[in-house]
């Protein structure tokens, strides 16, 4: 019998051991939500992480087999590696045998100048840059590797923070770059399966690239001492009592009553529930 090679051997795990908990999952997001159509040209966007190197290895592997034509581009931007994270993302890449294009950006020399906001700065940043990268090879889309428990902690942090209730959703039109869209392939796979498909493969990927976050300069198991890290916390902590409550968040955004939501806004229009109210015939509920 053929000894496989140690990508072959990745990912055969991911149709193997993680078929239920991850592929089938990424699967039936990409086809519930619609994420890639047939003529597509996706921009695969890869930081480094886990999210994104696994988005990249399962968005590489439906490609092969799928009977709906679309093209991928694997790119990675670098905002300002330092060079043990930009050799790690190099090493990965090849060890996965994801070909990857990398283009260079200043995102990091500009953040540091600025006091006010710096994660949201390199954040809109970085969206910018890799839309542009994208739109310059030809690409109508571009993909990041936001999972389940994203979608679900930024609902929290969006009540508790924002004082809104907002989600994360699975694909959003660019509005400063007309024709091109955002999808988010790993919509409904669960980080601790993302962890799990690591650890099993003994992969190690850099937590994140920000070159002021001492802290985080390596490897990733998952979060960082930040808004989103409390989130993570409160929500591992909650689920001791209920299992289901992240399921129940996650389900929560796609079954809103709004016949009992005081005010909502739709394309930027703030719409309030005296808007249709009508008196009742005295039945109270």
């Amino acid at each position: 019998m053929k000894e496989l090679t140690p990508c072959q051997q990745i990912e055969r795990s991911i149709h193997k051991k993680f078929r239920k908990t991850i592929w089938k999952p990424f699967v039936a997001g990409v086809q519930k939500y619609g994420l890639i159509q047939e003529g597509d040209k996706v921009a695969c966007c890869i930081s480094g992480g886990k999210d994104s190197m696994l988005m990249a290895k399962l968005l590489q592997n439906l490609h092969r087999i799928t009977k709906i034509p679309f093209e991928l581009s694997f790119v990675v931007m670098d905002p300002g590696y330092n060079e043990i994270n930009r050799q790690r993302v190099i090493d990965n890449a090849s060890l996965l045998e994801i070909p990857i294009t990398i283009f260079e950006s200043d995102i990091f020399d500009v953040v540091a100048k600025t006091d006010r906001s710096p994660c949201y700065l390199c954040a809109k940043m970085r969206r910018g840059y890799l839309y542009a990268e994208a739109q310059r090879l030809g690409c109508n889309k571009i993909a990041l590797g936001h999972h389940f428990n994203d979608v679900v902690e930024t609902v929290i942090m969006s009540i508790f923070y924002g004082g809104k209730f907002q989600t994360m959703m699975p694909k959003l039109p660019s509005t400063n770059f007309p024709g091109m869209e955002l999808i988010r392939p790993m919509y409904r796979v669960h980080e601790e399966q993302i962890i799990s498909w690591k650890n099993y493969n003994d992969l190690e990927f850099i937590q994140c690239a920000c070159r002021f976050a001492e802290n985080c300069t390596l490897w990733d198991d998952g979060g960082e001492g930040s808004k989103r890290q409390e989130v993570k916390t409160l929500l591992k902590r909650l689920k001791k009592d209920n299992p289901s409550i992240e399921k129940n968040i996650f389900n929560s955004i796609h079954d809103v009553n709004l016949d009992t939501i005081i005010g909502y806004k739709q394309k930027g229009q703030l719409i309030s529930f005296l808007d249709y109210y009508e008196q009742n015939d005295g039945n109270d509920l």
